[in-house]
Protein backbone atom coordinates (compact mmCIF):
# COMPACT_ATOMS: atom_id res chain seq x y z
CA UNK A 1 0.00 0.00 0.00
CA UNK A 2 1.24 3.45 -0.93
CA UNK A 3 0.22 6.80 0.49
CA UNK A 4 -0.06 9.73 -1.89
CA UNK A 5 -0.26 13.37 -0.91
CA UNK A 6 -2.04 15.59 -3.42
CA UNK A 7 -0.43 18.97 -3.99
CA UNK A 8 -2.68 21.89 -3.09
CA UNK A 9 -4.32 23.98 -5.77
CA UNK A 10 -5.02 21.18 -8.26
CA UNK A 11 -7.97 21.52 -10.61
CA UNK A 12 -11.00 19.50 -9.52
CA UNK A 13 -12.90 18.40 -12.64
CA UNK A 14 -15.81 16.54 -11.04
CA UNK A 15 -19.19 18.00 -10.15
CA UNK A 16 -19.35 20.24 -7.06
CA UNK A 17 -22.05 19.75 -4.44
CA UNK A 18 -24.68 22.40 -3.72
CA UNK A 19 -22.77 23.93 -0.80
CA UNK A 20 -19.57 24.21 -2.86
CA UNK A 21 -21.44 25.81 -5.76
CA UNK A 22 -23.01 28.39 -3.42
CA UNK A 23 -19.60 29.23 -1.91
CA UNK A 24 -18.04 29.50 -5.37
CA UNK A 25 -20.74 31.88 -6.60
CA UNK A 26 -20.28 34.13 -3.57
CA UNK A 27 -16.56 34.43 -4.31
CA UNK A 28 -16.85 34.87 -8.09
CA UNK A 29 -19.86 37.21 -8.17
CA UNK A 30 -18.19 40.64 -8.24
CA UNK A 31 -18.87 44.05 -9.66
CA UNK A 32 -16.60 45.00 -12.61
CA UNK A 33 -14.58 47.51 -10.59
CA UNK A 34 -13.91 44.96 -7.83
CA UNK A 35 -12.89 42.30 -10.35
CA UNK A 36 -10.52 44.72 -12.10
CA UNK A 37 -8.89 45.59 -8.77
CA UNK A 38 -8.45 41.89 -7.86
CA UNK A 39 -6.89 41.10 -11.25
CA UNK A 40 -4.43 43.98 -10.98
CA UNK A 41 -3.44 42.93 -7.46
CA UNK A 42 -2.90 39.33 -8.62
CA UNK A 43 -0.67 40.42 -11.50
CA UNK A 44 1.33 42.70 -9.19
CA UNK A 45 1.68 40.00 -6.52
CA UNK A 46 2.77 37.28 -8.98
CA UNK A 47 5.42 39.56 -10.58
CA UNK A 48 5.33 37.80 -13.94
CA UNK A 49 8.02 40.14 -15.31
CA UNK A 50 10.50 38.49 -12.91
CA UNK A 51 9.28 34.92 -13.46
CA UNK A 52 12.21 32.77 -14.71
CA UNK A 53 9.93 30.30 -16.52
CA UNK A 54 8.18 33.08 -18.42
CA UNK A 55 11.55 34.55 -19.41
CA UNK A 56 12.81 31.12 -20.52
CA UNK A 57 9.90 30.78 -22.97
CA UNK A 58 10.01 34.41 -24.06
CA UNK A 59 6.63 35.22 -22.52
CA UNK A 60 5.97 38.83 -21.60
CA UNK A 61 2.91 39.74 -19.56
CA UNK A 62 1.73 43.32 -19.45
CA UNK A 63 0.91 44.80 -16.06
CA UNK A 64 -2.03 46.66 -17.60
CA UNK A 65 -5.35 45.24 -18.72
CA UNK A 66 -5.97 45.02 -22.46
CA UNK A 67 -7.94 47.94 -23.85
CA UNK A 68 -10.74 47.26 -26.33
CA UNK A 69 -13.30 49.55 -27.90
CA UNK A 70 -16.85 48.86 -26.79
CA UNK A 71 -20.23 50.51 -26.54
CA UNK A 72 -23.05 50.34 -24.05
CA UNK A 73 -26.40 49.60 -25.63
CA UNK A 74 -29.24 51.82 -24.41
CA UNK A 75 -31.74 49.92 -22.22
CA UNK A 76 -35.11 49.18 -23.84
CA UNK A 77 -38.38 50.64 -22.60
CA UNK A 78 -40.59 47.95 -21.05
CA UNK A 79 -44.38 47.96 -21.30
CA UNK A 80 -46.57 46.87 -18.39
CA UNK A 81 -50.35 46.66 -17.99
CA UNK A 82 -52.27 49.92 -18.22
CA UNK A 83 -54.07 49.29 -14.90
CA UNK A 84 -50.81 49.56 -12.95
CA UNK A 85 -49.62 52.84 -11.47
CA UNK A 86 -46.52 52.63 -13.68
CA UNK A 87 -47.40 51.61 -17.24
CA UNK A 88 -43.84 51.49 -18.57
CA UNK A 89 -40.31 51.34 -17.24
CA UNK A 90 -36.76 52.20 -18.32
CA UNK A 91 -34.32 49.87 -16.47
CA UNK A 92 -31.36 51.51 -14.77
CA UNK A 93 -28.01 49.65 -14.57
CA UNK A 94 -29.81 46.49 -15.71
CA UNK A 95 -32.19 46.50 -12.74
CA UNK A 96 -35.87 47.20 -12.12
CA UNK A 97 -38.67 45.82 -9.95
CA UNK A 98 -42.43 45.22 -10.02
CA UNK A 99 -43.34 47.98 -7.55
CA UNK A 100 -46.44 49.85 -8.81
CA UNK A 101 -46.51 47.66 -11.95
CA UNK A 102 -48.76 44.87 -13.22
CA UNK A 103 -47.96 42.06 -15.63
CA UNK A 104 -48.85 42.96 -19.18
CA UNK A 105 -50.72 39.64 -19.58
CA UNK A 106 -51.52 37.87 -16.32
CA UNK A 107 -52.00 34.10 -16.49
CA UNK A 108 -54.76 32.14 -14.78
CA UNK A 109 -54.28 29.66 -11.93
CA UNK A 110 -57.68 28.41 -10.75
CA UNK A 111 -56.63 25.10 -9.21
CA UNK A 112 -53.37 24.57 -7.35
CA UNK A 113 -51.91 22.46 -4.54
CA UNK A 114 -48.87 22.57 -2.25
CA UNK A 115 -46.54 19.77 -1.12
CA UNK A 116 -43.98 20.40 1.63
CA UNK A 117 -40.79 18.30 1.77
CA UNK A 118 -39.06 20.36 4.48
CA UNK A 119 -39.26 18.94 8.00
CA UNK A 120 -38.54 22.43 9.40
CA UNK A 121 -41.69 23.95 7.89
CA UNK A 122 -44.92 23.31 9.79
CA UNK A 123 -48.18 22.95 7.86
CA UNK A 124 -49.45 26.26 9.25
CA UNK A 125 -46.31 28.03 7.99
CA UNK A 126 -46.72 26.41 4.57
CA UNK A 127 -50.34 27.57 4.40
CA UNK A 128 -49.37 31.12 5.36
CA UNK A 129 -46.58 31.22 2.78
CA UNK A 130 -48.86 29.93 0.01
CA UNK A 131 -51.53 32.50 0.88
CA UNK A 132 -48.99 35.35 0.74
CA UNK A 133 -47.67 34.06 -2.60
CA UNK A 134 -51.19 33.78 -4.02
CA UNK A 135 -51.92 37.35 -2.89
CA UNK A 136 -48.74 38.60 -4.56
CA UNK A 137 -49.73 36.86 -7.80
CA UNK A 138 -53.09 38.64 -7.67
CA UNK A 139 -51.53 42.02 -6.90
CA UNK A 140 -49.11 41.55 -9.80
CA UNK A 141 -51.96 41.02 -12.26
CA UNK A 142 -52.67 37.28 -12.33
CA UNK A 143 -56.08 35.61 -12.01
CA UNK A 144 -54.93 33.45 -9.09
CA UNK A 145 -57.16 31.55 -6.64
CA UNK A 146 -56.28 32.45 -3.06
CA UNK A 147 -57.13 29.02 -1.64
CA UNK A 148 -55.58 25.71 -2.78
CA UNK A 149 -57.68 22.90 -4.19
CA UNK A 150 -56.40 20.60 -1.41
CA UNK A 151 -54.81 21.48 1.92
CA UNK A 152 -50.97 21.51 1.91
CA UNK A 153 -49.47 18.13 2.74
CA UNK A 154 -46.04 17.24 4.13
CA UNK A 155 -43.87 14.32 3.03
CA UNK A 156 -40.40 12.80 3.21
CA UNK A 157 -38.01 13.51 0.31
CA UNK A 158 -37.27 9.80 -0.21
CA UNK A 159 -40.97 9.22 -1.00
CA UNK A 160 -41.21 12.08 -3.51
CA UNK A 161 -42.58 10.04 -6.43
CA UNK A 162 -45.32 8.31 -4.44
CA UNK A 163 -46.38 11.52 -2.68
CA UNK A 164 -46.53 13.61 -5.86
CA UNK A 165 -48.47 11.02 -7.83
CA UNK A 166 -50.92 10.32 -5.01
CA UNK A 167 -51.59 14.01 -4.46
CA UNK A 168 -51.95 14.62 -8.20
CA UNK A 169 -54.50 11.81 -8.55
CA UNK A 170 -56.44 13.10 -5.52
CA UNK A 171 -56.63 16.52 -7.17
CA UNK A 172 -57.65 15.12 -10.55
CA UNK A 173 -60.36 12.98 -8.94
CA UNK A 174 -61.86 16.18 -7.59
CA UNK A 175 -61.45 18.11 -10.86
CA UNK A 176 -62.34 15.61 -13.59
CA UNK A 177 -66.14 15.62 -12.99
CA UNK A 178 -65.99 19.34 -13.80
CA UNK A 179 -63.65 18.84 -16.82
CA UNK A 180 -60.94 20.97 -15.18
CA UNK A 181 -57.16 20.62 -14.95
CA UNK A 182 -54.67 21.12 -12.14
CA UNK A 183 -52.83 24.34 -13.03
CA UNK A 184 -49.92 24.48 -10.59
CA UNK A 185 -47.97 22.61 -7.93
CA UNK A 186 -46.12 24.67 -5.30
CA UNK A 187 -43.33 22.72 -3.60
CA UNK A 188 -41.38 23.65 -0.46
CA UNK A 189 -37.88 22.12 -0.46
CA UNK A 190 -35.14 21.81 2.16
CA UNK A 191 -32.29 24.28 1.62
CA UNK A 192 -29.87 21.41 0.93
CA UNK A 193 -32.06 19.10 -1.13
CA UNK A 194 -29.50 17.06 -3.11
CA UNK A 195 -31.20 15.23 -5.98
CA UNK A 196 -34.74 16.03 -4.78
CA UNK A 197 -35.16 19.03 -7.07
CA UNK A 198 -34.15 17.08 -10.18
CA UNK A 199 -36.35 14.10 -9.27
CA UNK A 200 -39.31 16.38 -8.64
CA UNK A 201 -38.96 18.21 -11.95
CA UNK A 202 -38.57 14.93 -13.84
CA UNK A 203 -41.77 13.52 -12.32
CA UNK A 204 -43.79 16.70 -12.89
CA UNK A 205 -42.63 17.35 -16.44
CA UNK A 206 -42.35 13.82 -17.87
CA UNK A 207 -44.86 11.75 -15.87
CA UNK A 208 -47.58 14.16 -14.77
CA UNK A 209 -47.36 17.03 -17.26
CA UNK A 210 -47.75 19.47 -14.38
CA UNK A 211 -46.37 23.00 -13.95
CA UNK A 212 -44.38 23.24 -10.71
CA UNK A 213 -42.75 26.01 -8.68
CA UNK A 214 -40.16 25.16 -6.02
CA UNK A 215 -39.37 27.38 -3.01
CA UNK A 216 -36.54 26.87 -0.51
CA UNK A 217 -37.17 26.74 3.24
CA UNK A 218 -35.09 29.86 3.96
CA UNK A 219 -37.32 31.92 1.65
CA UNK A 220 -40.49 30.48 3.18
CA UNK A 221 -39.44 31.78 6.61
CA UNK A 222 -38.21 35.17 5.36
CA UNK A 223 -41.22 35.67 3.09
CA UNK A 224 -39.90 38.96 1.67
CA UNK A 225 -42.10 40.91 -0.74
CA UNK A 226 -39.28 41.06 -3.29
CA UNK A 227 -38.91 37.27 -3.28
CA UNK A 228 -42.66 36.71 -3.59
CA UNK A 229 -42.80 39.15 -6.52
CA UNK A 230 -39.95 37.33 -8.27
CA UNK A 231 -41.66 33.95 -7.80
CA UNK A 232 -44.93 35.41 -9.11
CA UNK A 233 -43.11 36.46 -12.30
CA UNK A 234 -41.78 32.90 -12.75
CA UNK A 235 -45.21 31.36 -12.19
CA UNK A 236 -46.88 33.73 -14.64
CA UNK A 237 -44.52 32.75 -17.46
CA UNK A 238 -44.92 29.04 -16.68
CA UNK A 239 -48.72 29.21 -16.97
CA UNK A 240 -48.64 31.11 -20.26
CA UNK A 241 -48.68 34.78 -19.25
CA UNK A 242 -46.40 37.65 -20.22
CA UNK A 243 -44.66 39.72 -17.57
CA UNK A 244 -43.65 42.56 -19.87
CA UNK A 245 -43.06 43.32 -23.54
CA UNK A 246 -40.65 45.64 -25.32
CA UNK A 247 -42.13 48.97 -26.39
CA UNK A 248 -40.10 48.67 -29.61
CA UNK A 249 -41.77 45.33 -30.34
CA UNK A 250 -45.27 46.75 -29.95
CA UNK A 251 -44.43 49.73 -32.17
CA UNK A 252 -42.74 47.40 -34.73
CA UNK A 253 -39.27 48.95 -34.47
CA UNK A 254 -37.03 45.86 -33.98
CA UNK A 255 -34.84 45.23 -37.07
CA UNK A 256 -35.20 41.81 -38.73
CA UNK A 257 -38.10 40.92 -36.44
CA UNK A 258 -40.82 43.56 -36.61
CA UNK A 259 -41.10 44.01 -40.38
CA UNK A 260 -42.65 40.57 -41.01
CA UNK A 261 -43.84 37.58 -38.95
CA UNK A 262 -40.71 36.01 -37.48
CA UNK A 263 -40.07 32.96 -35.34
CA UNK A 264 -36.91 32.88 -33.20
CA UNK A 265 -35.28 29.61 -32.15
CA UNK A 266 -32.59 28.99 -29.56
CA UNK A 267 -30.67 25.72 -29.25
CA UNK A 268 -27.92 24.26 -27.08
CA UNK A 269 -26.48 20.88 -26.10
CA UNK A 270 -25.34 20.29 -22.52
CA UNK A 271 -22.69 17.61 -22.04
CA UNK A 272 -22.01 15.50 -18.92
CA UNK A 273 -19.19 16.39 -16.56
CA UNK A 274 -15.74 14.83 -17.07
CA UNK A 275 -15.67 11.32 -15.68
CA UNK A 276 -19.34 10.62 -16.43
CA UNK A 277 -18.64 8.43 -19.45
CA UNK A 278 -22.04 6.75 -19.65
CA UNK A 279 -24.29 9.80 -19.22
CA UNK A 280 -26.09 11.17 -22.30
CA UNK A 281 -25.83 14.69 -23.64
CA UNK A 282 -29.01 16.78 -23.37
CA UNK A 283 -30.25 18.79 -26.36
CA UNK A 284 -32.75 21.61 -25.90
CA UNK A 285 -34.56 23.80 -28.44
CA UNK A 286 -36.91 26.71 -27.68
CA UNK A 287 -39.00 28.73 -30.12
CA UNK A 288 -41.04 31.92 -29.89
CA UNK A 289 -44.82 31.50 -29.88
CA UNK A 290 -45.99 35.07 -30.51
CA UNK A 291 -45.33 38.02 -32.80
CA UNK A 292 -44.56 40.94 -32.85
CA UNK A 293 -43.89 40.71 -29.07
CA UNK A 294 -41.63 37.61 -29.35
CA UNK A 295 -41.99 37.12 -25.60
CA UNK A 296 -43.57 33.68 -25.13
CA UNK A 297 -41.41 30.62 -25.74
CA UNK A 298 -41.99 26.87 -25.72
CA UNK A 299 -39.24 24.28 -25.49
CA UNK A 300 -38.38 20.64 -26.12
CA UNK A 301 -35.62 18.63 -24.43
CA UNK A 302 -34.21 15.23 -25.35
CA UNK A 303 -31.29 12.95 -24.49
CA UNK A 304 -28.83 11.93 -27.19
CA UNK A 305 -25.47 10.18 -27.61
CA UNK A 306 -22.69 10.96 -25.14
CA UNK A 307 -20.88 14.23 -26.05
CA UNK A 308 -22.71 14.47 -29.39
CA UNK A 309 -22.86 18.18 -30.33
CA UNK A 310 -25.13 17.84 -33.36
CA UNK A 311 -28.79 17.88 -32.38
CA UNK A 312 -29.77 14.49 -33.75
CA UNK A 313 -33.56 14.76 -33.53
CA UNK A 314 -33.95 18.35 -34.68
CA UNK A 315 -37.47 18.83 -36.11
CA UNK A 316 -38.69 15.27 -35.69
CA UNK A 317 -42.30 14.54 -34.72
CA UNK A 318 -42.39 14.44 -30.92
CA UNK A 319 -44.53 12.24 -28.70
CA UNK A 320 -45.38 13.61 -25.26
CA UNK A 321 -45.83 10.79 -22.70
CA UNK A 322 -48.96 12.47 -21.33
CA UNK A 323 -50.54 14.38 -24.22
CA UNK A 324 -49.42 12.32 -27.23
CA UNK A 325 -48.17 13.93 -30.44
CA UNK A 326 -46.77 17.43 -29.94
CA UNK A 327 -48.36 19.54 -32.66
CA UNK A 328 -47.08 22.87 -33.83
CA UNK A 329 -48.84 25.83 -35.36
CA UNK A 330 -48.80 27.79 -32.09
CA UNK A 331 -47.47 30.95 -33.66
CA UNK A 332 -50.11 30.82 -36.40
CA UNK A 333 -52.89 30.35 -33.86
CA UNK A 334 -51.54 33.31 -31.86
CA UNK A 335 -50.95 35.69 -34.78
CA UNK A 336 -53.23 34.42 -37.56
CA UNK A 337 -50.33 34.01 -39.98
CA UNK A 338 -47.34 31.78 -40.65
CA UNK A 339 -43.82 33.09 -40.02
CA UNK A 340 -42.02 34.52 -43.02
CA UNK A 341 -38.60 34.48 -41.37
CA UNK A 342 -36.69 32.08 -39.10
CA UNK A 343 -33.83 33.24 -36.84
CA UNK A 344 -31.90 30.36 -35.23
CA UNK A 345 -29.52 31.07 -32.33
CA UNK A 346 -27.09 28.21 -31.66
CA UNK A 347 -24.97 28.14 -28.51
CA UNK A 348 -22.09 25.96 -27.37
CA UNK A 349 -20.33 25.36 -30.70
CA UNK A 350 -16.59 25.93 -31.11
CA UNK A 351 -14.98 27.51 -34.17
CA UNK A 352 -13.91 24.09 -35.44
CA UNK A 353 -17.39 22.57 -35.07
CA UNK A 354 -19.46 25.50 -36.27
CA UNK A 355 -19.62 24.80 -39.99
CA UNK A 356 -20.29 21.07 -39.49
CA UNK A 357 -23.12 21.88 -37.09
CA UNK A 358 -24.37 24.67 -39.35
CA UNK A 359 -24.59 22.41 -42.41
CA UNK A 360 -26.33 19.57 -40.56
CA UNK A 361 -28.83 21.61 -38.55
CA UNK A 362 -29.52 24.19 -41.25
CA UNK A 363 -30.33 21.31 -43.59
CA UNK A 364 -32.72 19.93 -40.95
CA UNK A 365 -34.47 23.31 -40.75
CA UNK A 366 -34.75 23.57 -44.53
CA UNK A 367 -36.01 20.00 -44.89
CA UNK A 368 -38.59 20.35 -42.16
CA UNK A 369 -39.80 23.71 -43.42
CA UNK A 370 -40.55 22.23 -46.86
CA UNK A 371 -42.30 19.05 -45.69
CA UNK A 372 -46.05 18.95 -45.04
CA UNK A 373 -46.37 18.26 -41.33
CA UNK A 374 -48.58 18.84 -38.32
CA UNK A 375 -46.61 22.01 -37.60
CA UNK A 376 -48.43 24.78 -39.48
CA UNK A 377 -45.45 27.10 -39.39
CA UNK A 378 -43.49 24.67 -41.60
CA UNK A 379 -46.02 23.97 -44.33
CA UNK A 380 -45.65 25.28 -47.83
CA UNK A 381 -43.61 24.65 -50.95
CA UNK A 382 -40.87 27.05 -49.89
CA UNK A 383 -39.11 27.52 -46.61
CA UNK A 384 -39.16 31.01 -45.09
CA UNK A 385 -35.89 32.97 -45.13
CA UNK A 386 -33.61 31.98 -42.26
CA UNK A 387 -30.51 33.19 -40.44
CA UNK A 388 -28.22 31.07 -38.24
CA UNK A 389 -26.42 32.92 -35.44
CA UNK A 390 -23.61 31.47 -33.30
CA UNK A 391 -23.24 32.91 -29.83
Amino acid sequence: MEVCKIVEGQRYSKRLNERQITALLKVTCQRPQEREKDIMQTVYHNAYHNDPYAKEFGIKISEKLASVEARILPPPWLKYHDTGREKDCLPQVGQWNMMNKKMVNGGRVSNWICVNFSRNVQDSVARGFCYELAQMCQISGMDFALEPLLAPVSGRPEHVERILKNRYHEAMTKLQPHSKELDLLIVILPDNNGSLYGDLKRICETDLGLVSQCCLTKHVFRMSKQYLANVALKINVKVGGRNTVLMDAISRRIPLVSDRPTIIFGADVTHPHPGEDSSPSIAAVVASQDWPEVTKYAGLVCAQAHRQELIQDLYKTWQDPVRGTVSGGMIKRATGQKPQRIIFYRDGVSEGQFYQVLLYELDAIRSRAKLPASCDICRGSEAPPHKAVRK
